[in-house]
């Protein structure tokens, strides 16, 4: 007990030192970009405006409400303070619609793509992968380049690919948006139809990578497992082969459940460039739109979501690494 104790607070300070270091990185870099978006919001809110002090004035009133106008080092310490109250201000690009709300719709549209697509790809590529390492031959010569290929594969590039053979060559599936640029949302079918339309093409591009990544790591324990003593030994004691295959895949699937995990919690930060790409109205698609439209609160907000999602998820693994393994326990305590 004593052991565990040590080594999980050795992970909760590694875990808490480098939320610190990503919390103040999430604040300053979206602020050392170029320009002003005060200014920018200001053109946009004065055009035929000619009194040049009546503009000012509406300057110094954007600079006092996003505090724009004070040192940097004081931004940053309201900033701790309102983020402990879970307030990220206002958006820059889209005033008067708070950074909250902003990322409360975009995480459900990209968990609602994500989520799926993590669990399909890990159930096919899982599937596949076993049945490479079992039948062998001409099924895993077949399967194993394809699956190098896709798991290699960069995310925005599996996106273009499908979206110029299914999008643009076949017509089949629109090549942007969540929905139909002309419907409101609603619980109508003609809504719901289009959600689905425009949902193909993001979804299955990350499957596919999803599937190259499980199918050889799914082949490679499978393999293990197919040539360990037990298996040779049961062989030897008369035991039916598929009996003898349910073990084997029981313990190949360890690991793969362990990658699952920390797939579903770092899927924040997965494939949101396939969101950019395609224009899907998700986390990925909000940061794009932040980062050209200058928008600090949303920049920092959307960065600080990603980073605490990944270090929750491998701050999690690692504790269940240390319950489920005693020799991780004992040889990171010492």
């Amino acid at each position: 007990m004593k052991a565990y104790r040590k080594y999980f607070l050795k992970k909760l300070g590694w875990f808490a030192i480098t939320f610190v270091f990503a919390f103040v990185l999430n604040f300053t870099l979206p602020r050392l970009m170029p320009g002003d978006p005060v200014a920018a919001i200001v053109a946009r809110l004065a055009q035929g405006m000619s009194d040049a002090s009546g503009v000012q004035a509406i300057y110094q009133q954007y600079s006092e409400l996003f505090g724009t106008n004070k040192p940097i080092y004081e931004q940053f310490f309201i900033y701790i303070g309102n983020v402990l109250r879970g307030d990220f201000g206002f958006s820059f690009s889209q005033y008067p619609r708070t950074v909250a709300d902003t990322l409360r719709s975009s995480i459900l549209w990209t968990i609602g793509l994500q989520f799926p697509a993590i669990i399909v790809g890990w159930i096919i590529g899982n599937v596949l992968g076993a049945l490479a390492a079992y039948l062998k031959g001409g099924f895993d010569k077949v399967l194993m380049p394809l699956s190098i290929f896709a798991s290699n594969f960069p995310a925005y590039g599996m996106a273009v690919i499908f979206m110029v053979i299914f999008g643009v060559a076949l017509e089949w599936f629109p090549t942007s948006g969540g929905y139909g640029f002309d419907l409101i949302p609603s619980f109508s079918w003609n809504f719901i139809k289009s959600v689905i339309i425009h949902y193909q093409l993001p979804f299955w591009s990350i499957v596919v990578i999803a599937i190259g990544g499980q199918a050889i790591g799914m082949r490679s324990m499978a393999i293990y497992e197919l040539n360990a003593d037990y298996v040779k030994f049961a062989r030897f004691m008369g035991i039916k082969d598929r009996k003898i295959i349910g073990y084997v895949f029981r313990n190949a699937m360890l690991p793969q459940i362990t990658g699952l995990a920390l797939s579903i919690g770092t899927m924040f930060g997965g494939a949101l460039i396939t969101e950019i790409v395609f224009s899907y109205p998700g986390l990925g698609y909000t940061l794009l739109n932040g980062v050209m439209g200058q928008d600090y609160p949303l920049i920092s907000a959307s960065t600080l979501l990603i980073t605490l999602m990944v270090l929750l998820a491998n701050f999690t693994i690692e504790i269940l690494y240390g319950i489920i393994d005693p020799r991780i326990k004992a040889a990171q305590a010492d």
